[in-house]
Formats: structure tokens, sequence, C-alpha cells
């Protein structure tokens, strides 16, 4: 399938720019989490994973979790650069949000910089930013890359996009 990038405009990356094989570095942007009026994660440490025709996704430092507990669920995937992640559970108040992230426990060497980091899914909760502005989630519910003004797709996970 051919894919037509949209051009990037200012101030924009264009995820067709983004490197393959992925990559991982630090990130000084602002990264919140808010569900059910409680500020989860509030943190300028996070690690942005880039790869061409994904959205960033944001791996945030075990610490900036708050109100929260990161339960372990069974379910594992296999990243051919990253490794094997494991997902994990979210408990929030009295609400369990089931394999709303996943994380690297022993990333592959390039991808150090994540090891004991967790992603997290924009779509389950009820307000993620960054630098103040609103996601959208990653079409295609398996990708955890967070769209916003600073890039441009089109992303990987719309229909057809399998192959890319």
């Amino acid at each position: 399938m051919h894919v037509v990038p949209e051009p990037a405009g200012e101030g924009q990356e264009s995820v067709w720019a983004f490197p393959r094989p992925a990559i991982a570095e630090p990130c000084a942007r602002r990264i919140i989490i808010r569900h059910r009026g409680l500020t989860i994660v509030d943190t300028t440490q996070a690690v942005r994973v880039i790869e061409t025709s994904h959205p960033p996704s944001y791996y945030l430092p075990p610490d900036s979790l708050k109100d929260a507990r990161l339960r372990p669920s069974p379910h594992r995937s296999i990243c051919e650069w990253k490794g094997q992640a494991s997902y994990v559970d979210l408990e929030i108040g009295g609400e369990t949000l089931r394999q709303v992230g996943w994380l690297y426990p022993s990333p592959m060497p390039a991808f150090r910089l994540l090891a004991g980091f967790v992603a997290f899914y924009a779509a389950p909760f009820d307000e993620c930013l960054v630098d103040g502005e609103p996601v959208t989630p990653q079409p295609g519910g398996f990708y955890g890359g967070w769209i916003t003004s600073h890039v441009a797709g089109p992303f990987k996970g719309i229909p057809g996009s399998r192959f890319w």
C-alpha cells in the first residue's frame, strides 16, 4: 500500500520522518494523566519512543504515579526491538482499569532507558495531556501512541495500515 504522508506544519514532526527501527529518548514535555478527578501522573521526566508511522508513546517513571497502584496482568507481548512487554492493571480508588499500561522489565540494550518505566494507553483515562494539550489515542486499539498537534500522520492503526 502506498502511503501519502500529511505535510508537517510549523512546529510539527511527521511520523513518516521518525526512525525505523524505533528509538527511545528522554523527553522533558509535561505529561499529565487524570482520571475520576485524580491526577495520576504529572511528570517532565518521561522517555519518548518514536517509530515510523506511529505517534509517540510516553514511558513514565514509576515514582511519577500518584493516587494509583500498578498490578501485574498476565498479558504479554513481544516487540522486535524492545523485547518482552508485561502489561499492568491500574487501581484507582475502588476502580481497576485492566491492561491499561505496559512496561519492559528487561528491555533490549538499545532500550535500557525504558527499564522500569510504564506507558499507558490514553483511551481509558478521562484526560491525558502533553504540555497542556489533550491527547487523541492512536487508532486501532493495539498501539499506544498519543496524538497531539505536534505530529502529522497518517498514523499506523487506521483501517488498511496493517502492513505499513
